[in-house]
């Protein structure tokens, strides 16, 4: 265990419940060392929902807020405007966040409040079982789509960056290097944050999804993909000096 992971980490929660390959352990780590490169983990809120990904922040020594499915970004707007100088991150997943989740995700990015959201993005409803989330290929064959998927793919980064947030970038578990720092320039911009990571589900996603069960090899499909650019990833927006909620509600409290 390196040094900065045995100081952050929770180690009467270990193990965790991640299976062997799972790209959490990498976005897990890369937020730990964003935390800790800016030195705020004392002023800094974790919130997660429900999802393989969002057990990410729980086995963290911070302060975390476990809620409920779908509705991170709720608890997460109540937390910022309880104390706003806080800052708040959020965990959670494809279907966390664009499912059953959608409808606060629009309300939260349409208002741009200065909340940082980690999305990790592995196409699949990993913990349930292998169900068909909504950023599922075409044609990607799962639990619920077992002649393959008909649905076009949401892409949460041309959402949010539609609905107007601060902050859009996208990054795989290839990119641990660049999804830090993306982080910690989510976390530094002012507004909406809204940071995508690509990750691998080998047990749930596997052939199916990626064409492949090895962890390894599906990184290497990552990377590949973004030499090849058959997705968009890097910073896809940044507005530093656009005005934030909770800016706006201190404006009308002055009136």
């Amino acid at each position: 265990m390196n040094s900065l992971f045995e100081e952050y980490i929770r180690k009467e929660a270990l193990p965790t419940l991640f299976c062997p390959g799972c790209g959490n352990g990498i976005v897990q780590q890369a937020a730990i060392r964003a935390i800790d490169k800016l030195g705020i983990r004392e002023n800094t809120a974790l919130v997660s929902g429900i999802g393989c990904s969002s057990w990410i922040p729980c086995y963290i020594n911070m302060d975390v807020m476990h809620t409920i499915h779908g509705r991170a970004l709720a608890f997460a707007t109540g937390l910022k405007l309880a104390q706003p100088d806080k800052n708040v991150m959020v965990f959670t997943g494809d279907g966390d966040c664009l499912a059953i989740g959608g409808n606060h995700f629009i309300h939260a990015a349409g208002r741009n409040i200065d909340i940082t959201v980690i999305m990790i993005n592995n196409y699949i409803y990993g913990m349930t079982g292998g169900q068909k989330s909504p950023t599922t290929p075409m044609n990607a064959v799962t639990k619920t789509s077992p002649f393959g998927s008909i649905d076009y793919p949401l892409d949460g980064c041309a959402l949010a960056n539609t609905l107007g947030a601060s902050y859009v970038a996208r990054w795989t578990t290839a990119h641990p290097i660049q999804l830090e720092k993306s982080i910690k320039e989510g976390i530094e911009t002012k507004g909406f944050s809204y940071i995508e990571v690509l990750a691998q589900c080998p047990v749930q996603g596997g052939k199916n999804v990626y064409g492949e069960k090895e962890p390894a090899a599906i990184l290497r499909k990552y990377r590949d993909m973004a030499k090849e650019g058959t997705v968009s990833l890097g910073v896809l927006k940044s507005e530093k000096t656009k005005e934030e909620y909770i800016e706006r509600l201190r404006k009308k409290e002055t009136l």
